[in-house]
């Protein structure tokens, strides 16, 4: 009998018609709630989500056949992994697949950013010709530090490299990773030596909250900062007292703490955030491109290959 896989968030085809020919049968539905999947878990050996609700103890118990969990994506904090693990469950997910395109916003959103791109486009629309206020810095010369040196930190590392920067990369979890693109060091070094620093870590209790007022604190230089990871690694509030202080000179936010409207708007320091002329925000797109939506499903799929059923 083939092995079933419940698909419950938009998916390319690409996933189904792969998955097919490897033996499993595929059931489509993108338009699912957390309870029309409750209802016939039990049913599949495999599920499919993106992030539309959390995979916790209630959804792993209601899967009494569930061998396998497909996450389209990178991060994996609406997973309960440890319980998966209890349960004998394997995880799969596709940073492979959106690393190019994480890589490429952060540039992109840095590069508006430090020429002030998005302002001064407004002010032209609108009448106004200011060369002087937005006169903008260069990235050449500066020290960029990346935190987190796995698929996206590596990817922006790659891309980096023909801008004439000195690239430095943290990473608690790995060593002796130095490369062409990138020199590993310290946290100590990263706070000390860097001009821009982009964030490329998941949501665990240790990175929960890591940037606050105190974390910023220790740098040593005014920097730009740059977040494409997961949004409560960063305190929102911390990054525009920061601002106001004059120790980030600006702020590429693609994640936030609080995610989607209305429960965004009604954020204590929204109003702050949206009226500062000193952060970039997009919703929460770095790696979610016409490519790598394709790329993920590919990647997923051939990672059904490895699976131990």
């Amino acid at each position: 009998m083939k092995k079933r896989i419940l698909i419950v968030d938009d998916l390319h085809p690409i996933f189904i018609e792969q998955a097919e020919a490897l033996g499993y049968q595929c059931n489509y539905q993108p338009q699912f709630t957390l309870a029309d999947t409750l209802e016939i878990l039990a049913d599949y050996e495999g599920l499919m989500v993106r992030s539309k609700f959390q995979v916790d103890k209630a959804v792993f118990d209601a899967a009494t056949s569930l061998q396998f969990i497909c996450r389209a994506g990178a991060g994996m904090d609406n997973i309960d992994e440890a319980y998966a693990a209890q349960k004998g469950i394997q995880l799969i997910n596709a940073p492979e697949g959106n690393k190019d395109a994480v890589g490429e916003h952060v540039i992109g959103m840095l590069l508006s950013l430090m020429n002030n791109l998005n302002r001064a486009d407004d002010e032209v629309r609108s009448g106004l010709w200011k060369r002087e206020a937005n006169r903008g810095h260069e990235l050449k010369g500066k020290t960029i530090g990346i935190v987190g040196y796995g698929f996206m930190g590596q990817s922006l590392a790659r891309k980096l490299s023909g801008f004439d920067v000195n690239v430095i990369a943290y990473d608690k979890y790995k060593t002796g990773f130095s490369d062409r693109y990138a020199r590993e060091v310290a946290m100590e070094e990263i706070v000390k030596h860097s001009d821009v620093l982009s964030l490329h870590i998941p949501l665990t209790n240790e990175t929960n909250y890591l940037v606050d007022d105190e974390y910023l604190f220790h740098f040593k230089k005014p920097i730009f900062l740059v977040n494409t990871s997961r949004g409560k690694v960063v305190k929102t509030q911390a990054v525009l007292n920061a601002i106001k202080s004059g120790k980030i000179l600006g702020a590429c936010l693609d994640v936030l703490e609080v995610e989607k409207f209305p429960a965004l708007g009604e954020q204590p320091w929204f109003n702050e955030l949206k009226t500062s002329g000193k952060v970039i925000l997009s919703p929460h797109v770095a790696g979610w491109t016409f490519d790598s939506y394709r790329r993920i499903s590919e990647v997923m799929a051939e990672k059904l290959k490895d699976l131990e059923l």
